[in-house]
């Protein structure tokens, strides 16, 4: 096709008289306009008005058609949205029209207030008169053309292409635009409008098909499947299966036929840097680096340490200097001497002295003998806990009872604390001989510790079982509920049932005087403890032991033996060029099947083939031949209809439709895009034209109701 948009210079236009016809197709997607006798038209952009603001002056601006993408950045867009005059290929924005017409005509060259030049107009097949008025209203009263006139724009393509030779003088067209889909035929060279058919499907119900099955599969590259990226993936890669059942069940079984018809399509995608391996010297400088911060918190460390051994040390001679004082005076110049301390009596001194002297030995890391000073200085802490009660005032009998509190609280605490020493060293001691095994025979220190955590493993589930279902593990118990408490409890459990059965027993004759005795204690400690409740802790602590030390020496641990889940949380994987591509399967000729399956879309209507037919029963006055002349003579045109496979799907669901035997032929236009406004330039061309026209006189004379009886003959 030569090129389009191309600028009209003065010595062209002066070449054209004011009695040359401009050609307009109006269409729902493009508008195109030139002139008449010419092959191609002048100008032709989308029907669309967009009204943005300017971002630095807020100035609103108007934009028809096609625009630059780069120039858009500097409007605000959001609040608008492109619109269109048409709604189901009927003009009904004529505010938007008007800027749509001024727009061409000023491609055109049609400079001046005034177009002075006739014009013909393309609209649908019944087309509404009240808007084929108000489109004559415009057209007459805004730019004072001297005349129109109306035609269908798949009739001037089907009478086209019956010059080419490629249809005859009956047949039936098949159009299908951006919203709408018709169907008519031809009886002697004229378009028989009572037998027409109309669908509301069209282009963009497919585009927009697509673009939801698209986002629905993609939901992460909602922002890239635009609805003109769509559009472009439809024109490239859909196509009209011959039977869509058939074409279904072979992306079903995933067939190699499948896989050749699968089209992908790679969003843009930069892959993530590479992170190299550390070099040799790096690690080395990086273990350097490492170590002389080591030092450096080290020695920090032991500056402070020192500080707080000269500040004790001091504190410690301080104290002793004041005790020393003390003793060298008499007894009634302490209390003077003590009002200018911070003690008041003796007693708080040598306290102080003591905990000066306590800290001092922990700082120092000093072994002490806490022993035998806890024995020692408990006989004077507590003196009341080693005399018999009968020797004791009801007050010092209270008084004793609250010393035995803190005396086993005291020594709890200890205990405690001497367990814990006794822990840590016991785990360095193991950590040693681990190592120390491992070191002679790293596979079997390996193999071993493995065996190791499948036995704690196994022993702490089952165990955990066993708590909870009770002894019997084999999956015959307690399905019905038949068996007894005592069956479902462990052993711990029934050795606590017992003792608290005899208990009772035994209490239960006489007053309860539980807990008046010492053995009473011993027996609520029994009960109140598991007998296995220790071996499980041990267990569990040496089955967290074992498993950080195969974290830490095996690389395969975690997904060998154990589930990720449960260790550590998973890991976002960097996204791949695999990531950000969108695979076209099923999609390409499930969204174009629309045209002959509306319901797939929710629209209740017809289908191409079927709208075929019912324009064939509507022609109720023809005889059998001239049907068959129709049906041999069936063409294809508009830019929805440009799938590849359609011709013969639409011969395959009409011969189902028609006779048997009876001739069938479809065929595509030449051009299904161009063909309506080149027949409608080669028909302005002819002489007859001005015969078909209605003039602005006639206009003025007879009002909007004149279209209603107006029609052009396409057989000139």
């Amino acid at each position: 096709m030569p090129s389009i948009n191309r600028p009209l210079r003065q010595s062209d236009y002066n070449r054209f008289s004011s009695a040359t016809p401009i050609v307009i197709d109006n269409g729902g997607s493009n508008f195109r306009i030139g002139w008449a006798g010419e092959s191609d038209p002048r100008v032709i952009f989308r029907s669309t008005v967009q009204r943005p603001r300017h971002r630095a002056t807020g100035e609103t601006v108007t934009i028809v058609g096609d625009h630059d993408t780069a120039l858009m950045k500097y409007f605000d867009c959001t609040r608008s949205s492109s619109r269109s005059p048409f709604d189901s290929n009927v003009v009904y924005q004529f505010e938007t029209m008007e800027y749509v017409l001024d727009y061409g005509f000023e491609r055109l060259g049609a400079q001046g207030m005034e177009v002075d030049h006739p014009i013909l107009m393309t609209e649908c097949p019944c087309n509404p008169v009240s808007s084929r008025s108000k489109m004559a209203e415009l057209l007459f009263e805004a730019y004072g053309v001297p005349s129109i006139a109306f035609g269908v724009d798949a009739a001037f393509s089907y009478k086209f292409n019956q010059q080419l030779g490629i249809c005859d003088e009956d047949g039936l067209v098949v159009c299908s635009g951006l919203t709408t889909s018709h169907v008519f035929p031809f009886v002697n060279g004229e378009p028989v409008f009572d037998a027409c058919c109309r669908t509301n499907i069209g282009g963009y119900h497919v585009t927009d098909y697509l673009k939801q099955l698209l986002s629905l599969k993609y939901p992460q590259h909602l922002s890239n499947i635009t609805w003109e990226k769509a559009e472009d993936m439809k024109m490239e890669h859909c196509y009209v299966a011959y039977d869509y059942g058939s074409e279904l069940e072979l992306f079903q079984k995933r067939t190699k036929e499948a896989e050749e018809k699968t089209r992908c399509w790679q969003l843009p995608w930069v892959p993530p840097p590479q992170e190299e391996a550390p070099t040799e010297e790096e690690l080395a400088r990086k273990a350097a680096l490492k170590e002389k911060q080591g030092q450096r918190l080290r020695d920090m460390a032991a500056a402070k340490k020192s500080g707080r051994i000269l500040e004790l040390e001091n504190e410690l001679q301080g104290l002793e200097d004041l005790l020393q004082e003390l003793d060298e005076m008499e007894e009634h110049e302490m209390p003077s001497f003590l009002s200018g301390t911070a003690y008041s009596s003796r007693l708080e001194i040598e306290s102080a002295v003591q905990k000066v002297a306590q800290s001092l030995r922990k700082v120092r890391g000093d072994p002490s003998d806490s022993e035998e000073r806890v024995d020692i200085s408990s006989a004077e802490k507590y003196p009341l806990t080693g005399i018999p009660d009968e020797m004791l005032t009801p007050d010092q009998l209270k008084e004793k009872k609250r010393q035995m509190f803190i005396k086993t609280m005291s020594e709890g605490r200890s205990r405690a604390k001497q367990k814990r020493v006794e822990e840590e060293l016991l785990k360095e001691k193991q950590n040693l001989q681990d190592e120390e095994r491992r070191s002679e025979n790293p596979e079997l220190y390996l193999e071993t510790l493995r065996a190791k955590h499948k036995e704690l493993t196994e022993k702490v589930e089952q165990r955990k079982r066993l708590k909870t279902n009770g002894s019997k593990t084999n999956g015959t118990q307690n399905l019905n509920g038949s068996g007894g408490r005592g069956e479902r409890l462990n052993a711990a459990q029934r050795e606590r049932m017992r003792l608290l059965t005899t208990a009772a027993f035994d209490r239960g004759k006489g007053e309860d005087t539980f807990g008046a005795r010492d053995e009473d204690w011993q027996l609520y400690k029994l009960m109140s403890k598991d007998n296995d409740d220790d071996e499980d802790e041990e267990d569990e602590a040496e089955l967290v032991r074992v498993t950080s030390r195969l974290q830490d020496i095996d690389p395969t641990f975690i997904a060998a033996l154990q589930p990720p889940s449960f260790l550590q949380p998973a890991r976002a994987t960097p996204p791949t060029a695999e990531d950000f591509q969108i695979v076209l399967g099923v999609e390409r000729f499930r969204c174009p099947e629309i045209l002959f399956q509306p319901p797939m879309v929710g629209i209740d209507q017809a289908g191409l083939d079927e709208m075929v037919g019912i324009s064939f029963r509507r022609l109720d006055f023809v005889d059998d031949a001239t049907k068959d002349r129709i049906s041999n003579s069936i063409l294809v045109t508009g830019g929805s209809l440009l799938f590849p496979g359609l011709v013969p799907r639409l011969e395959a669901g009409v011969r189902m439709i028609r006779p048997y035997l009876s001739p069938l032929k479809v065929v595509r236009a030449s051009d299904p895009i161009l063909d309506a406004w080149r027949g409608a330039a080669a028909y302005a061309a002819a002489s007859q034209f001005s015969t078909q026209t209605f003039s602005r006189e006639d206009y003025y004379e007879r009002g909007e109701d004149w279209p209603r009886g107006y029609h052009i003959k396409y057989a000139l």
